[in-house]
């Protein structure tokens, strides 16, 4: 251990000492023009940092990839895409329902085109990310979020291959998430892992349980979708109306289905790790109560099909929608207002935001309202 303390402290007395004169070098170049002192002091750094942390230093491949992957500036971009494709294939979509015309046909197939190829940049940046930071980029919050977004549109392909409704909607919350991961509040920067991270397990458990939250966010936005139609219904397009909300229907029964399966693997499979890091299965850990809370809460709405009293697209739709509020508290609420073991994932410290109750106020209306045009036009 003595000779690392040496090299240690003899590198830290080269930065302490050299890193003064390289900025007057540097300010007195900037006066000149003249950079070729500073590009030799600044050779000597990238020496002096292969001759004692060369184990430790990414390679210049990694280096490089890392500046492409910056330039690309990839998810900061995207969502400005999938919102604009989105919104207009959405918009699209509601004038074919009032008039069917070839151009809108045409203009569906090119959007939905153009989402899948927005989809697989999305899958090369995450794969970049991971390439640059060697571990599976789900590690953090910005990350997680990334890999939220991938996963909802990744399901919103898959279960919107005959429902252009779920391609237009998916995009656009895809959209949302990324914003989300471009706020301020959130570190998009490319970090070491943190040690209770490094494991197998956070290819396994992570991987599934976040990646649960994809199914039930596309499940969440048909739902949404289901309630919009619902009041855009009239006499004349009630039976168009009518199948696109049993079609949205089922596959939001899908996709919930489908998270509600991968969160429930995904909490098992957390017990396993749990028990390996801190050697218990379970501890009420606020991340994992609310995890069981939500495979409950989800648990019952795929169940409401079954009661008599609750049966009804309406009350199935605004209850994947409403559901998915267990589903913030868990990825969100729990890293910010709550202490616990898995802290390590969330971001600043923050108070609730105002657009929090105008979005619940919002959700209530909507589902006053679509609940009102739903019993007008189809009485079930």
């Amino acid at each position: 251990g003595g000779q690392y303390e040496i090299r240690d402290s003899l590198y830290a007395n080269f930065v302490k000492n050299a890193m003064p004169y390289y900025l007057m070098t540097l300010g007195k170049a900037q006066e000149t023009g003249d950079y070729e002192q500073a590009d030799k002091l600044l050779a000597a750094f990238q020496q002096n940092q292969l001759n004692h942390g060369s184990e430790v230093l990414p390679s210049q491949n990694k280096v490089n990839t890392e500046v492409i992957y910056n330039r690309l500036d990839i998810f900061n971009r995207l969502y400005k895409y999938y919102a604009l494709v989105g919104l207009l294939m959405f918009f699209t979509l509601i004038f074919q329902i009032f008039k069917d015309r070839s151009i809108w046909r045409v203009a569906i197939y090119f959007f939905k085109g153009t989402i899948i190829m927005f989809f697989l940049w999305h899958t090369a940046g995450l794969a970049l990310r991971w390439y640059i930071s060697g571990h599976a980029p789900w590690s953090d919050a910005y990350e997680s979020i990334l890999y939220v977004a991938w996963s909802t549109m990744g399901i919103g392909l898959a279960f919107g291959r005959k429902s252009d409704m779920t391609f237009a909607a998916t995009a656009f919350v895809t959209a949302m998430l990324l914003w989300i991961a471009h706020q301020s509040w959130i570190d998009p920067s490319i970090a070491n892992l943190q040690p209770v991270l490094d494991s197998y397990w956070l290819m396994i458990h992570v991987a599934v349980i976040v990646g649960s939250y994809g199914p039930l966010t596309v499940g969440m936005i048909l739902g949404l979708v289901s309630l919009i139609l619902m009041i855009l219904t009239t006499k004349k397009n009630k039976e168009r109306m009518a199948i696109n909300i049993k079609e949205l229907t089922i596959i939001t029964e899908l996709a919930i289905t489908t998270g509600l399966v991968m969160l429930t693997i995904g909490n098992f499979l957390g017990g396993q790790w749990a028990n390996e890091s801190w050697g218990r299965y379970w501890g009420w850990d606020p991340k994992e109560t609310w995890a069981l809370i939500s495979i409950m809460i989800y648990a019952f709405v795929i169940h409401t099909r079954l009661v008599p009293g609750l049966r009804g697209k309406w009350t199935f739709n605004f209850m994947s929608v409403v559901a998915f509020g267990s589903i913030m508290m868990t990825y969100f609420g729990v890293n910010f207002y709550l202490a616990g073991l898995h802290s390590y994932a969330s971001g600043a410290q923050v108070i609730t935001p105002m657009f929090i109750y105008y979005l619940v106020a919002g959700v209530l209306a909507l589902g006053g309202i679509s609940y009102w045009r739903y019993k007008v036009n189809f009485r079930e």
